[in-house]
């Protein structure tokens, strides 16, 4: 009976910490969706515009590679493992904090370069303009570093609420400073939205203090700090280096993707660009809604499972959230597939925003969403390797799908166009999942989908599918 009860708890546990981190994304997307629509209201499109996003994208960058687990893929199997937890937390903080500080510093004294680095395409009195915005949002990375070393010990509490709510602390401090700077020039709206973000990421630094001296961590990283020389900790700082550089790369693969399609879209007709990222937009709400944070959710439990052996509860585990993370992006697969043309027009035909953008973006997310289920997937499975410190051999996956998709993009981009972009990415994406699982188990995968589940799943995409078209069918004879 204890264990059945042991069961079960586990299990609504499990669905509890994967729903906080789903909502809180949504709550964060939400906001992040209503900053996008007053920073093109209240800014515009122009030269001040693209200032701030090449000020904010080196940092924003480092916050999303981070956000999806890059840090505390390598940081908590490391941690777990690790004799003296409170003096290697404290190790490894000082040295990441160390390493940014001086870098931050280096931007400062000299911004313009900076800013040449990020925008080489930028003449030398935009790159002037720019520098100093440049030099202000690089404070950020100190802020969100802290946020990210802050998030991995309240992961490996199973805290997750913090972290998934607090990108939203961002977006509302970004928004204030959008507000507060209506009617102003615009050269001053970018040091309010500048400023803005260095207020966002201290208040989701500061959430995250509070909440981890509430659970205790904080006393644990303090500790360390006092008793910083008393222990040799080389072996537990050498497994942590080992795996951290090939969890940045494994995690930055997917952003290197999108900067590829960005590129070679520029070479294509105008709109290209936009058509690729309003479509990717929208397809990245249902992979960060349901496949990050379910891989989120487990991590910490599966490294716990692995490490001291307990792999019958480890297979447990995938089975459930395999089944659970299945039957959602499945539904998100055939919903954002055949509703392609409904949810663009519905979320962007505006304005500026003719049908015949709504058409072209409607295609791209359709090749898009193809990819939808493999690389949601890949996300789920990819973490027995991060939790077994195998972060070499995700990292090696990770380089085989870009290195597909590179090759996809030239091929198919000359008569597919965007489309081509999109269904390369796809494929890429059906590449990473063919090799995760193979490096996961095929036999143990195999186990994992001999069950009734896959007829009840099965059902329900056929009931979806009928349900679609005719709502389908209604709102073209609306349109």
């Amino acid at each position: 009976m204890k264990t059945v009860l042991e069961i079960l708890n586990n299990r609504e546990f499990m669905f509890k910490s994967i729903f906080t981190n789903s909502i809180g994304t949504l709550f964060s997307r939400i906001l992040g969706f209503i900053r996008d629509l007053l920073t093109a209201s209240i800014l515009g499109a122009n030269i001040y515009s693209d200032i701030f996003f090449i000020a904010f994208k080196l940092p924003n960058l480092f916050r999303r590679i981070f956000a999806e687990g890059a840090f505390a893929q390598s940081f908590i199997p490391s941690f777990t493992a690790a004799k003296s937890k409170a003096i290697f937390s404290a190790h490894i903080f000082i040295l990441f904090f160390f390493i940014i500080f001086l870098l931050t510093m280096l931007v400062q004294l000299f911004p313009y370069y900076a800013a040449k680095a990020m925008a080489i395409g930028f003449d030398k009195q935009t790159l002037e303009m720019a520098a100093p915005f440049v030099a202000i949002n690089f404070y950020y990375l100190l802020l969100i570093f802290g946020v990210a070393f802050l998030s991995a010990l309240l992961q490996y509490k199973e805290h997750f609420a913090t972290t998934a709510f607090s990108t939203g602390l961002l977006n509302m401090a970004m928004i204030s400073a959008l507000l507060l700077a209506q009617g102003k020039a615009s050269q001053e709206v970018v040091y309010y939205l500048s400023f803005g973000v260095l207020i966002g990421g201290f208040l989701q630094f500061i959430s995250h203090i509070l909440m981890a001296q509430k659970i205790g961590m904080l006393k644990v990283l303090l500790a360390g700090f006092k008793h910083f020389k008393k222990k040799d900790i080389s072996e537990d700082k050498k497994r942590f280096k080992k795996s951290f550089f090939p969890a940045i790369w494994g995690n930055s693969t997917a952003q290197i993707s999108a900067f590829l399609d960005t590129w070679l879209a520029s070479f294509l007709v105008t709109g290209s660009i936009s058509y690729l990222y309003y479509a990717n937009r929208v397809f990245q709400l249902p992979l960060a809604l349901f496949a990050i944070a379910t891989s989120v959710a487990l991590f910490p439990r599966i490294s716990r499972y692995l490490r001291h052996e307990k792999f019958e509860e480890a297979e447990i585990a995938f089975t459930k959230a395999f089944w659970f993370l299945g039957f959602l992006l499945t539904l998100s697969f055939i919903g954002g597939f055949m509703l392609s043309h409904e949810i663009t027009w519905l979320l962007f035909e505006r304005e500026a925003f003719s049908k015949e953008d709504t058409h072209n973006t409607a295609l791209v997310l359709q090749m898009y969403m193809i990819g939808l289920i493999p690389f949601g997937l890949s996300k789920l499975f990819s973490l027995k390797l991060y939790a077994m410190h195998q972060q070499g051999k995700a990292a090696k996956i990770a380089t085989f799908a870009l290195g597909g998709n590179i090759i996809l993009s030239l091929v198919l981009i000359s008569p597919l166009g965007a489309m081509g972009l999109a269904l390369a990415s796809s494929v890429s994406g059906i590449i990473l999942f063919i090799f995760t699982i193979k490096a996961y188990g095929s036999s143990a995968f195999l186990a994992i989908i001999r069950d009734k589940k896959a007829l009840w799943l099965l059902l329900c995409s056929l009931v979806l599918i009928l349900i679609l078209y005719f709502f389908k069918e209604a709102v073209h004879v609306y349109l």
